[in-house]
């Protein structure tokens, strides 16, 4: 069984958890093209290495960050959105 720590709630079994993708920067609404908006709703980078990601626990809809390795599947760590930055 494969755990993930939520920040909020401690290890929990991976199914109890939802991936909604990478942290990423939304266009200005007032200055972005059509295209650029469907570019950004359907469309993600696929790189190599690590990655900031939104996960949710689903039982107690916890929001917080990961940062996963994307080729290994490790995650070096979780934290909040209030603890962004802090080590």
């Amino acid at each position: 069984m494969k755990l993930l720590t939520c920040p909020m709630n401690g290890p929990r079994n991976i199914d109890e958890f939802q991936s909604l993708g990478p942290v990423r920067a939304a266009p200005d609404p007032d200055a972005s093209s059509d295209a650029e908006w469907a570019r950004h709703l359907f469309r993600a980078d696929n790189r190599k290495g690590v990655a900031l990601e939104w996960w949710r626990h689903v039982p107690s809809n916890f929001f917080f960050l990961a940062e996963r390795n994307v080729v290994t599947n490790e995650v070096i760590r979780t934290f909040a959105p209030s603890d962004e930055g802090r080590p």
